[in-house]
């Protein structure tokens, strides 16, 4: 199907809620037919150079409409898709569009993978020191908590990817897994610089009985 497309350096997973500022021509117009027509658009990811994957999102409110034509708009992210081609105009339009192709989403998880990774997540947090407020397990899937456990940009890219639940789910604990290992380490060391910057007393020792 078609899609006009707004590419971005940023990567929104399904089920998320996307502010954008909008502040160029084409994407004004963009906003605009949105409003009046009720379609979507997707936001392709710009990385390496390079776009193939995107999110489509569904425009939900025109929060701040400024003098100068400039909007802050709300949206809520849906689908996963991959660009199969892409032309920098839409005919009759300022922005650019392209004919994608949606990815099927599987829900193959179970309830001893995502009790894992949210059991992993908890761990992390305490490990941190930041608060967190325990998930129920059936409000919880991949994309919830997903851009707040450390991935990188292209480890996040990596998942966007991942039609699988269970996949994603696995992957998320791998990374988990990796980080609280090297973060363990790291305070461990820590405590050992601080305890070997203290100042201590020393027991006399007794070399009475000692012999070479």
């Amino acid at each position: 199907m078609k899609l006009a497309l707004l590419p971005l350096q940023s990567i929104f997973f399904p089920g998320e809620t996307v502010p954008l500022h909008i502040f160029e021509d084409r994407y004004k117009q963009l906003i605009v037919d949105c409003r009046k027509e009720a379609v979507t658009f997707g936001i392709p990811v710009y990385i390496n150079d390079n776009m193939i994957y995107g999110t489509e999102v569904q425009l939900v409110e025109i929060v701040n409409t400024y003098d100068n034509g400039e909007m802050d708009v709300t949206c809520v992210a849906r689908q996963v898709f991959r660009i199969l081609s892409f032309e920098k105009q839409m005919r009759g339009k300022l922005y650019a569009g392209g004919t994608i192709q949606f990815l099927d989403s599987v829900n193959d998880a179970d309830k001893e993978t995502k009790q894992e990774v949210l059991d992993k997540i908890h761990e992390l947090y305490e490990l941190m020191a930041v608060p967190y407020t325990p998930l129920p397990l059936e409000k919880f899937n991949s994309y919830v908590l997903v851009h707040k456990m450390g991935l990188s940009f292209n480890q996040e890219y990596q998942l966007l990817q991942m039609p699988s639940e269970r996949d994603r789910l696995l992957f998320m604990k791998s990374h988990l897994i990796s980080t609280i290992s090297m973060l363990s380490e790291v305070n461990r060391t820590k405590k050992t610089i601080e305890m070997n910057g203290n100042f201590k007393n020393f027991d006399p020792l007794d070399f009475e009985d000692f012999n070479l």
